[in-house]
């Protein structure tokens, strides 16, 4: 029992080191500078607010335009119970992402690592308490992912404009929009999109309740139909769509890492979700119940509402929106290239954007190529978000806490960081049943998309 007491002691004593660290980090943050500093006030964030505003502004972009034509391919029951389904599950191993990366700063500051001028992630959570296999696998998914969601979004940012300006190709204007969002090699961290959330989470709000309200107001379409779900391929494609939606967990690391006090993340996402229902499924049930199998040809929801002002300022606010998505998904793109070549530690803003630039590069080609996202969408949905969103963490946090003492020293710590209260971090994705795991999955036919065949819904004491 000495070994497991002393053990015990330790990881309390270091996440108490964690709690000062971040109170002084916190201490040091917008609010350090004697007089109020609007720049800092629109520039600097890192509270449990600014989370909560970059997690749900990042989880909803160009999706919520062809969640409709999901519904189309799976039902409306389908599609409604797959989007709160993805959407917790998705929640939860937020929650267990954010165990692993507390627990691994934690043994780090106890070993008087400083990261003060370097930005935590996933793949070195990963790295730090599973090994270099692990960190390999990490780094292998989520670069892949953020490199094909930031394609997504340039392909859909000339796929909304030509709604409104048909006067050049959708080519030409992946052209224009790839040089817009090259800009945000300037954004040094996110730090500094405390005003770019809080206006893409506006944005995605004012879009996704047009949308309701417009298909309301239009009505149902002469003949309307809603056949769905009646062709396996498809029902498998919408629902890789809507898995899609809730996979912004290659960026939570970096936004917990933002945070003051990171610790205090834990239920961020699942709020983050819980509003994020409140546009999914309204925006989509109304489009679907207005148009129904029309929505099969026509993958963009745009295309099917009535021009007017309206859309059109919809259309506007989704492409300001992407430009800030496409910010989210290369952020941690730049970093990892940063600690490649050594320019990570680097204070000049514009070095570190010249540094970033062959990182949009390749992504700009990549969406010139392959002007269509359809395809990458249900790809990128079925097989990397499947490993990113859901197997890895879970298994991470499984193999993490395997042990009966790892998990005895966790569920410690954290009833002295709850001051009493029983935490869920003692709960995970395994029954332990005399000591053996049971493993519970869902499973499902693979499908031409690359639908993986397990799904894992990982529950457990």
């Amino acid at each position: 029992m000495q070994p497991q007491k002393q053990a015990e002691e330790a990881i309390v004593s270091s996440f108490n080191q964690t709690d000062h660290h971040d109170d002084r980090e916190e201490e040091e943050g917008p609010d350090h500078q004697s007089a109020f500093s609007l720049t800092s006030f629109l520039w600097h964030g890192g509270s449990v607010y600014d989370a909560w505003f970059s997690c749900a502004s990042n989880q909803v972009a160009q999706v919520l335009l062809t969640l409709p034509y999901s519904f189309s391919q799976l039902g409306m029951l389908s599609g409604i119970i797959f989007q709160i389904f993805y959407g917790i599950l998705g929640s939860w191993t937020a929650y267990l992402i954010s165990i692993l990366y507390v627990e691994y700063r934690s043994r780090k500051e106890k070993e008087n690592v400083s990261f003060k001028n370097h930005v935590i992630q996933w793949f070195e959570v990963l790295d730090g308490l599973l090994g270099p296999y692990w960190k390999a696998v990490g780094l292998a998914f989520n670069c892949t992912f953020l490199l094909f969601g930031s394609v997504i979004q340039l392909i859909g940012c000339a796929s909304n404009i030509y709604y409104i300006n048909d006067n050049l190709d959708k080519r030409t204007w992946t052209y224009i929009f790839g040089a817009c969002c090259a800009t945000t090699v300037f954004i040094p961290s996110f730090h500094n999109y405390r005003i770019w959330s809080f206006l893409g989470l506006g944005m995605t709000t004012y879009t996704a309740w047009y949308m309701t309200i417009a298909a309301i107001v239009h009505g149902q379409v002469e003949g309307v139909t809603h056949s769905g779900p009646n062709k396996m391929v498809l029902y498998f494609t919408g629902a890789t769509n809507i898995l899609y939606t809730f996979g912004g967990h290659a960026v939570t690391v970096e936004i917990m890492h933002a945070m003051w006090k990171p610790q205090k993340f834990k239920y961020v996402y699942l709020f983050a979700t819980l509003y994020v229902f409140t546009l999914t499924l309204p925006s989509a049930t109304a489009v679907y119940w207005a148009f129904g199998d029309q929505l099969l040809t026509h993958s963009n929801a745009f295309a099917l509402l009535p021009r007017n002002k309206w859309r059109d300022a919809g259309v506007t606010l989704m492409l300001i929106h992407q430009f800030i998505t496409f910010g989210f998904a290369c952020t941690p793109l730049y970093f990892v290239w940063e600690k490649v070549i050594g320019m990570h530690d680097t204070k000049s803003i514009c070095l570190r954007a010249l540094a970033r630039l062959p990182v949009v590069i390749p992504i700009w080609f990549l969406a010139i190529i392959f002007p269509f996202f359809g395809p990458i969408n249900s790809a990128v949905g079925s097989l990397l978000v499947s490993f990113t969103v859901y197997i890895i963490p879970a298994l991470a946090h499984m193999l993490t806490f395997r042990s009966a003492t790892a998990r005895q020293v966790m569920l410690q710590s954290s009833l002295i960081r709850e001051q009493g209260t029983l935490s869920l971090v003692s709960w995970n994705i395994q029954f332990y049943f005399y000591g053996n795991p049971w493993k519970l999955k869902v499973t499902s036919n693979a499908t031409g998309w690359f639908f993986p065949p397990q799904v894992l819904l990982m529950v457990g004491i």
